[in-house]
């Protein structure tokens, strides 16, 4: 409804996960990591191609073993989607990954041993032109830190970001992005305020641990939302104890209700009241799991009854507005046609098929113009 936002983002680094360009105004990509057993290729490799469908633009990959690394190996063969191996630890792991082509290495440096250990990961990752992730948890903050400030904080968090971060800065390796997750919102949000104006390099938003699938959500949107508005942030993760692929349609619905993204379907909906001349929820909710596969942006308003309905039609690619005896469709913020009750979501599903079918042939026609 908006094509742009008025939030003025971070100016940071730019490096790339494989073919996704993350910071230095790229578009804010949306992750989910993987809950398989690794070395179960299979289901693993059926996970991220879900999770692809949903839009994932990278997920991450526990990789805990050597086992794992070989199994991590196949996976990446078989999916599109760059990979993130998750490593702790064993610095070995981190230089077999290197060689199956992984995106990003997401290991602290401090955390795997001996300097020459951490020169070997970061020639390696040099060499093949893998990005590292430094991911600081305030559940995991080294012993001295945990002594030092009594218990997490932001500023212990950022602390040890830094030291991390100095691993790499001595080696003159620049390329990589940096996340301070807590579990607390306020925690979090004073971390990466802080980190924001100390470091150029991209950063990976998340609220750690936040919870299920709702209360998750609540809390993820609040606290990412709060660094979004502050130009914070060039790639998210809504940490949901909950199937990864709604961790992708929450990151993704954040990042619309800013104007960040526009991927798939932008509803306006009403939370409906006696007003309304058809049954609002059923209808949405059909909507929503029918058009799930949708990934071309469009405006959508459901609204109904004719007291805001028209209003926000006119603002919409289409907008379905209550009415007796009919329902009134807009498109293109015209009136157009009138829908029944009877098989009013099967004929709003054709009509906002076809609408989308018009605009990816729009855009392949300036494609091919411009070709």
């Amino acid at each position: 409804m908006h094509a742009t936002s008025p939030i003025t983002r971070r100016q940071s680094r730019r490096i790339h996960v494989g073919k996704v360009p993350v910071g230095g105004g790229a578009p804010i990509s949306v992750q989910s990591m993987t809950n398989t057993d690794t070395l179960d290729v299979a289901a693993t490799v059926a996970q991220i191609r879900q999770l692809e469908t949903a839009g994932a633009d990278i997920v991450r990959v526990s990789v805990p073993s050597m086992d794992a690394a070989e199994a991590f190996g196949r996976i990446k063969r078989e999916v599109e989607v760059p990979l993130v191996a998750d490593i702790h630890f064993d610095y070995r792991i981190a230089l077999r990954v290197a060689e199956l082509g992984v995106d990003c290495l997401r290991i602290n440096p401090g955390n795997i041993g001996r300097e020459d250990r951490v020169k070997a990961v970061v020639g390696a990752a040099r060499d093949n032109g893998i990005p590292i992730r430094i991911g600081v948890n305030a559940g995991s903050l080294e012993k001295d830190l945990q002594k030092k400030y009594g218990e997490p904080t932001p500023e212990a968090l950022v602390e040890s970001a830094m030291r991390h971060i100095d691993h790499l800065e001595r080696l003159d390796f620049p390329d990589f992005k940096v996340s301070v997750k807590a579990s607390d919102v306020f925690m979090a949000v004073a971390a990466y305020r802080d980190l924001a104006t100390r470091i150029e390099q991209p950063l990976h938003l998340g609220i750690t641990e936040a919870g299920g699938l709702r209360s998750g959500t609540v809390k993820s949107s609040i606290g990412l939302g709060m660094l979004l508005m502050d130009g914070i942030g060039d790639t998210i993760r809504v940490s949901l104890a909950a199937d990864p692929v709604e961790e992708i349609k929450v990151g993704f619905d954040m990042l619309k209700s800013l104007r960040l993204r526009a991927k798939g379907i932008n509803f306006v909906a009403c939370p409906s009241c006696s007003r309304q001349n058809f049954d609002v929820i059923g209808t949405m909710n059909a909507l929503e799991e029918r058009l799930d596969d949708v990934m071309t942006p469009l405006d959508v308003s459901v609204i109904g009854c004719v007291v805001n309905g028209p209003g926000e039609a006119k603002e919409s690619d289409i907008g379905l507005t209550g009415g007796s005896p009919a329902n009134l469709v807009y498109i293109d913020g015209k009136p157009a046609s009138k829908l029944r009750n009877d098989h009013l979501v099967d004929d709003l599903e054709r009509l906002i098929r076809d609408k989308v079918r018009e605009k990816e042939q729009a855009e392949q026609d300036v494609i091919a113009r411009d070709a």
